[in-house]
């Protein structure tokens, strides 16, 4: 659900007000009952976290093996097990 502001023809008082799309818009000042109008906010900031968003985030798990094994890296975790185990042994 958005979050509309909306401000005060008399008093000129903001708030925000958590509603619907569908729901009816304010029309009166919590504050001294006037009329009140929808103003245009900047909107919710975007925060990406963790890693990033990335195409290559996504890759499915094929597509890294052969990526991998390309550069000469093990396929995967347990190839790289292996091979230590077996380098441990000789």
């Amino acid at each position: 659900m958005p979050t509309y502001e909306y401000e005060c023809e008399k008093c000129h008082h903001q708030f925000e007000k958590f509603q619907k799309i569908t729901d009816e818009p304010v029309k009166i000042c919590p504050v001294c009952g006037g009329k009140v109008k929808r103003i245009i906010s900047g909107g919710g900031g975007l925060l990406f976290k963790g890693n990033g968003f990335y195409i290559t985030d996504y890759r499915s798990e094929s597509y890294k093996r052969r990526e991998r094994e390309e550069k000469g890296l093990p396929a995967n975790k347990d190839e790289k097990k292996e091979k230590k185990e077996a380098a441990v042994k000789k």
